[in-house]
């Protein structure tokens, strides 16, 4: 098996809702309960949190989890993990990296073996992730919920905040919401900081597109009857979600 290790990145200053992952849900902040549901698949020792924070460093290191400290300016989540790899030697060995966001405090399990076994099973990929089947018109219908659309292999075709693929009535039976759990290989994001933000990137405010449009490969993992536990935290509104969801389901 590839050697493994997982990086959440971990920004404070989240431009809606400003240090959102010290937030906390029934006692614990939203960024503990990320920690604590990577350590259901992932050992400590291959877990790093990347942060611009020396308060969100200080917590992860109460957790036992180490912090690795990346530059404030960095635009992306992306460039935030990319740059933690090239710099801590802790990474040093790890072929595939998975980038669980610090605001998706209950990915389950089995949502990081899917992604993890579809980059493995292409060496040809540059990535993974995972998506799941829409259900309602207004998930289709919302620029909130991203969409991706595949090709006959599982790659991706194209993500958009629009309603992919077109239907004249209805929600299309392939419609897929892209959940932003990412796999990469070590070797390509080495080369992620040089390589510069593209047209349609920069259009639908999709860094996924930028790989797309530079012929890279991603891989897409479709998975189901896990998606009520995909609870991100954007807004205020979504911490009453949450904590609703960890009152029937989990504390």
């Amino acid at each position: 098996m590839h050697r493994l290790a997982c990086l959440i990145p971990a920004r404070y200053n989240s431009s809606r809702f400003p240090g959102k992952l010290l937030q906390l849900a029934r006692g614990k902040t939203v960024l503990q309960r990320t920690i604590e549901s990577a350590l259901e698949y992932f050992s400590a020792e291959m877990l790093f949190v990347a942060t611009d924070d020396e308060r969100i460093a200080n917590h992860v290191e109460t957790l036992g989890v180490v912090p690795i400290l990346t530059c404030p300016t960095c635009l992306s989540g992306t460039d935030r993990i990319a740059e933690a790899v090239a710099k801590h030697p802790g990474l040093a060995e790890a072929e595939i990296i998975v980038n669980l966001q610090g605001d998706h405090p209950l990915t389950p399990p089995q949502m990081l073996d899917a992604a993890i076994q579809a980059l493995q099973a292409d060496p040809s990929a540059a990535m993974s992730t995972v998506a799941a089947k829409i259900h309602t018109l207004e998930d289709f219908l919302s620029p909130h919920i991203v969409k991706v659309v595949l090709d006959g292999d599982k790659n991706a075709l194209y993500f958009s905040r629009s309603p992919i693929p077109f239907s004249k009535s209805g929600v299309p039976e392939n419609a897929l919401h892209h959940i932003g759990l990412y796999c990469f290989r070590r070797s390509f994001l080495l080369q992620y900081p040089d390589m510069p933000p593209t047209s349609l990137q920069l259009q639908e405010d999709l860094e996924q597109l930028k790989l797309l449009e530079r012929g890279w490969k991603i891989k897409v993992a479709i998975v189901n009857g896990v998606t009520e536990r995909i609870i991100g935290i954007d807004v205020p509104n979504d911490l009453v979600r949450l904590e609703e969801y960890l009152k029937r389901h989990v504390d």
